[in-house]
């Protein structure tokens, strides 16, 4: 086994290139899906606690969809049906058909994912803001601006980050199902290595503690941004 650790290297047989850009396509991926999904899961648990009850139903019927529906097959429908849907409507305007890319699909895909459980965490996050103190505000005369950056963003943020650390956890392992639409991700990587050294136990583990890495040391970084948030709430 340790005859092979050279493969994992920068020499001219490594694969150490391939495997550091598919780390680098996942953590575009991982960002920019959390990103994407933070972005959603906010104004969907707005439309879930306006009083508007056409919006309130828009917003439970699409995350019931996303939490129902496996990952997989939701990537694959996107891709595959979305790439079919693109083409459609640009042959119906007149242009031909183009390959739709992958990374921006995963990107899309996994950040609908993620937004339909990021709305529980801000919907609960929001409600945990006692209504007196946005009645306070709102008697000193703040704007509603003023009252969701100093009240309740700062009340919010401390509650839900724990909610969203571990969604940031599951993005990282769920954007190793974008290698089914063969995005060269670090999993795709690792199984192209695999299949042409034929070892699949030395790729597959090298991917297994890069993925391993990540999640450490981004959770590191999330356990000092929950400190610096709650730094001025009373400590038991």
């Amino acid at each position: 086994m340790h005859e092979s650790l050279y493969l994992l290297g920068f020499s001219e047989n490594g694969w150490g290139p391939a495997l550091l850009k598919g780390t680098w396509i996942t953590l575009q991926i991982s960002f920019g899906g959390f990103l994407t999904g933070l972005l959603i899961g906010l104004i969907t648990a707005s439309a879930k606690l306006c009083r508007f009850k056409s919006l309130q139903m828009i917003a439970n019927g699409y995350s019931t969809l996303c939490r129902a529906v496996p990952e997989l097959l939701l990537i694959i429908l996107f891709f595959y049906g979305g790439s079919s849907l693109i083409n459609a409507v640009a042959q119906r305007i007149g242009f031909e058909d183009f390959n739709v890319a992958g990374l921006p699909v995963a990107i899309l895909v996994l950040g609908l994912v993620q937004g339909a459980y990021a709305s529980e965490i801000f919907r609960g996050a929001i409600q945990s803001v006692h209504p007196g103190q946005i009645e306070a505000a709102q008697a000193y005369g703040l704007s509603q601006k003023k009252i969701f950056f100093r009240i309740t963003l700062p009340i919010m943020a401390p509650n839900a980050l724990a909610g969203l650390s571990n969604l940031w956890v599951y993005i990282i392992k769920d954007s190793a199902l974008i290698s089914v639409v063969g995005t060269s991700e670090l999993l795709h990587i690792a199984k192209q290595a695999g299949g042409s050294t034929k070892e699949y136990l030395l790729f597959f583990g090298a991917a297994a503690v890069i993925y391993y890495l990540i999640t450490l040391i981004s959770s590191y970084f999330l356990r000092i941004l929950e400190t610096y948030l709650r730094r001025w709430q009373p400590k038991h």
